[in-house]
């Protein structure tokens, strides 16, 4: 049994479906981590405007998604199962989602994997990639889909 499962979310639904998934695992020692991980987005480049960089405040996207993750856990203990939440800031998510597992003792990664091919996959990476090659812990992908 997993004492400590890491459910990494992106404040999507389709990222909240690796929870169902993660509640199968849970026995009664288990607690699940919700964790968001939060980065301010590249500049834009246009051909009209040059780079431009919507401004944003970390402190700010770091409050909305502690307060969102929050959420999730008060419903999940609304459900009897452990839980908690921490939001964090980091350039490479999922190096920061492997360096918390690492520091964090986790036994199981559930996640979503938003199923980007082709180019969008080569510009914007795969967190879910980058997890699975790295984690030191098993890592159970779930593909989130429309349906």
């Amino acid at each position: 049994m997993y004492r400590r499962i890491l459910v990494p979310l992106d404040g999507s639904r389709f990222a909240e479906r690796a929870l169902d998934e993660a509640k199968r695992f849970v026995g009664d020692e288990t607690e699940i981590i919700l964790l968001e991980v939060v980065h301010i987005p590249f500049p834009v480049m246009t051909p009209d405007l040059g780079a431009s960089m919507v401004m944003m405040d970390l402190d700010e996207m770091l409050a909305e998604a502690q307060a969102y993750l929050n959420g999730l856990v008060e419903t999940l203990k609304e459900e009897g199962v452990r839980a908690s939440a921490e939001a964090l800031e980091n350039e490479n998510v999922a190096v920061a989602i492997v360096e918390y597992a690492r520091e964090h003792d986790i036994d199981l990664i559930v996640m979503s994997t938003h199923g980007r091919g082709g180019l969008s996959r080569l510009v914007f990476g795969s967190v879910a990639e980058g997890v699975l090659r790295q984690a030191p812990c098993p890592v159970l992908l779930v593909r989130a889909t429309e349906d």
